[in-house]
């Protein structure tokens, strides 16, 4: 029987370049489509290796998941940015580069995220995903989390509603 052996771990400077690569996979995996091509493409050119470098130096909370010694997703938390919503711990993004979704993994970063809020005394957790990402959303729902609020982004004048997943204590 073979094991699979992934770590989630905290980012290092190190990881600033495959940050980048797994960035934009992940978000041109799950939004090509949705969000506009020109807003996409800047979002994601804002990602550069310099800038995840000057992030994890700056003490942004950045875990990464690797498998096979490649990292393959990362998730960014920290406090709630949302004062209507009842939880202390956000996270702020959660990806999986598009052919490692669907194994798991998504699920280990989020519980390892979780973890790490919790750690931090920061009590109830809450994610904002896109509504007509579906992926997303099914899979915020699968982890049992609550839709309690909504919400809208505008890209090029196309509004886009979000909805935000809530999981108490």
């Amino acid at each position: 029987m073979n094991t699979i052996v992934a770590e989630t771990r905290l980012a290092e400077p190190r990881d600033s370049a495959a940050l980048a690569a797994v960035h934009e996979a992940a978000w041109r995996g799950a939004y090509a489509g949705l969000i506009p091509h020109n807003s996409l493409s800047r979002m994601i050119g804002r990602r550069h290796q310099a800038w995840w470098a000057r992030a994890i130096r700056g003490g942004a909370a950045i875990l990464v998941v690797e498998f096979a010694g490649e990292a393959i997703g990362y998730a960014t938390l920290g406090h709630n940015r949302a004062e209507a919503i009842k939880a202390e711990g956000e996270i702020y993004e959660l990806y999986i580069r598009p052919e490692y979704q669907g194994l798991g993994f998504g699920g280990r970063l989020f519980k390892t995220a979780r973890g790490l809020l919790a750690d931090r005394r920061l009590t109830g957790l809450v994610v904002w995903a896109l509504a007509d990402n579906h992926q997303a959303v099914d899979f915020y729902a699968r982890l049992g989390g609550a839709d309690v609020a909504e919400g809208s982004e505008v890209f090029e004048g196309r509004n886009l509603g979000k909805i935000a997943f809530v999981w108490p204590r």
